[in-house]
């Protein structure tokens, strides 16, 4: 319940920021501001992703979608239609063809509940990306956001290591702790894989890998936030550029 009422406050807060963006945007007499950036980070189980992800929030004033809070919007209608409602109406459109064209192509049997599922899950991650400003973890969002406008982080550490943080957390042996971490690594595989058609292991799918065990949380999101910071500010030369061929 404590959880549920998290999320119908985070969505409703984020709503407002949206619209507020919206509206500032509109009022702009000079160019447009350039898309608002996204964190996609992936992560092996037991790398404290969803505890690095929120300090990254808290640094950038972002919010935070890990993947039981997508999960809940992806299956909510409600809450979902308003993730989508202060899209772009262009992107909107986008979103929804780039999902059904996804879906269609990737299953057998579109209408069966795993695929109903996956459809909404890429309107939700695709929706989020497309507001920018939000860390998403996890649910293959690095896997399907604009690589443009998308830092691709993920967390990795040795097995002993996540499974000692497995272990405490969950108050288990360390050789419980350790095949837990190996079935969820391969849980996770399997579903960007068999749905994304990507090797989640793949370091070439990322801009930034991170070790966990070594950094820390406040290690690993203080570099997440300078990477963050360095493609930001290659966009703003890139849309400068542009801005003075228009004019040119």
């Amino acid at each position: 319940m404590e959880r549920t009422r998290t999320l119908d406050h985070l969505v409703d807060q984020a709503c407002r920021r949206w619209e507020a963006r919206r509206a500032a945007a509109a009022a702009r007499v000079d160019a447009p501001p350039p898309p608002a950036f996204t964190i996609a980070l992936s992560r092996e189980a037991g790398t404290q992703a969803t505890a690095v992800a929120q300090e990254v929030g808290q640094r950038l004033g972002w919010d935070v979608y890990d993947h039981e809070l997508l999960e809940r919007i992806a299956q909510d209608n409600g809450l979902r239609a308003n993730v989508l409602a202060n899209v772009d109406e262009r992107k909107v459109s986008w979103i929804t063809e780039f999902a059904q064209g996804f879906l269609h192509a990737h299953s057998a049997s579109p209408l069966v509940s795993d695929g109903a599922y996956v459809h909404y899950l890429i309107q939700t991650v695709l929706a989020l990306g497309a507001h920018g400003e939000c860390i998403i973890v996890g649910r293959g969002a690095a896997h399907l956001l604009p690589t443009e406008t998308t830092l691709r982080a993920r967390l990795v550490a040795p097995l002993p290591d996540r499974a000692a943080v497995v272990s405490q957390r969950l108050a288990i042996s360390v050789t419980q702790a350790t095949q837990r971490v190996r079935d969820l690594d391969q849980q996770h595989a399997k579903f960007i894989q068999d749905h994304f058609l990507k090797d989640p292991r793949d370091p070439h799918h990322y801009d930034q890998l991170l070790n966990s065990a070594r950094l820390g949380v406040d290690g690993c999101a203080e570099a997440i936030v300078s990477a963050l910071r360095v493609m930001q500010a290659r966009q703003a030369k890139t849309v400068g550029r542009t801005a003075q061929v228009a004019h040119a």
